[in-house]
């Protein structure tokens, strides 16, 4: 098998012939391949050169191409700031009043220049691999995460808590949703074989299981319906502890999800059963950027012990890996995956 069946076997629920791996690592793969994140994101061969580069280099089944979590936002008029060598990062408002939402126009995201970069490498990465890795291109964020965004986090939890709001907050969900899916749109033409996004800000660590049932949960429903209509499968990204909605996002129709480390393996086990795939969940910083080798391949065996009666398991970090994870680190979780 290569890397590209082996992750469609495991989204089948059918045994590989060993446990494929891919990597959250547009930092780490940025770093590597001699660029800060301003040359890395200012190009689509640079883009693609970078991620091309680390999935040869670690052998990997299937490389994610990711770029920040701004990149919508700023396609619509949020205010974006630009470090030399981080992530691109929203700041302040496109709209001070979620009353006017009316007055937000659709916006044509596709004749966006960065946008326009993001769909450029994820065709130049997967012209280049075919369907030997999987290639999963990343949509940024979704409309709940959008709407933050728009309103900034702070704001739009306010936003959420004052009933009279309901009227207005799903107008604004459903402006993102419509960006959102003409991204998801653009994503499927280019080719690659699977479409992802995150929605962190839907998690239990920023707002209740009752209102990620009611605000983000239908809007992620749509997306991975979306996906599937365009004959793609849909990976969920949602950083933080997600334990108390495990059983709701069941129901978004998902074909995968990727959690990361402060989300109990054994909870993600239980809940999901073989229901789904888990894309995931070594942390991060703590074990793959600062831990010892031993510690790496402690957490890895842990990992694959949990899923060690099914094969639904792409074994991952679970979120972005840091510039400075040591490739000997990533080299170690690789070997004992692969042991």
């Amino acid at each position: 098998m290569n890397g590209y069946q082996r992750i469609q076997a495991v989204l089948k629920g059918e045994w590989p012939d060993r446990r494929p791996v891919m990597l959250h690592n547009f930092m780490a793969a940025a770093r590597e391949a001699g660029m800060t994140q301003a040359q890395y994101r200012s190009s689509p061969e640079n883009i693609a050169r970078a991620h091309i580069e680390a999935a040869e280099r670690y052998d990997l089944d299937g490389v994610l191409i990711d770029v920040d979590t701004a990149t919508m936002a700023g396609a619509l008029g949020v205010p974006v700031d630009y470090p030399e060598d981080e992530p691109a990062r929203c700041h302040g408002q496109l709209l001070t009043r979620l009353a006017d939402i009316g007055r937000l126009m659709p916006v044509d995201i596709s004749k966006n220049e960065r946008i326009a970069i993001w769909l450029e490498a994820c065709r130049l990465v997967k012209k280049h691999f075919g369907d030997e890795i999987l290639v999963r291109g990343n949509c940024d964020q979704l409309p709940f995460s959008v709407a933050a965004m728009i309103r900034t986090p702070q704001e739009w939890l306010m936003d959420l808590m004052a009933e009279e709001n309901e009227k207005h907050v799903f107008a604004l969900l459903d402006y993102a949703m419509d960006a959102c899916s003409r991204f998801v749109r653009l994503m499927a033409d280019t080719g690659v074989h699977m479409i992802s996004h995150g929605d962190s800000p839907s998690g239990p660590d920023m707002i209740s299981p009752a209102m990620y049932r009611k605000y983000a949960l239908p809007y992620q429903r749509g997306i991975a319906a979306l996906s599937h209509s365009l004959g793609k499968p849909h990976m969920l990204h949602i950083c933080g502890s997600t334990e108390a909605i495990l059983g709701d996002m069941l129901e978004t129709g998902s074909d995968a999800f990727e959690l990361d480390y402060k989300t109990d393996v054994r909870a993600i086990r239980r809940i999901h059963g073989d229901r789904v795939v888990l894309s995931g969940n070594i942390d991060p910083s703590g074990v793959l950027a600062l831990g010892t080798p031993e510690l790496v391949a402690k957490q890895t065996r842990a990992l694959i012990e949990a899923y060690c009666d099914s094969p639904r398991l792409v074994v991952c970090s679970g979120c972005a890996l840091p510039p400075v994870t040591p490739e000997k680190n990533l080299r170690v979780m690789i070997g004992a995956v692969r042991a």
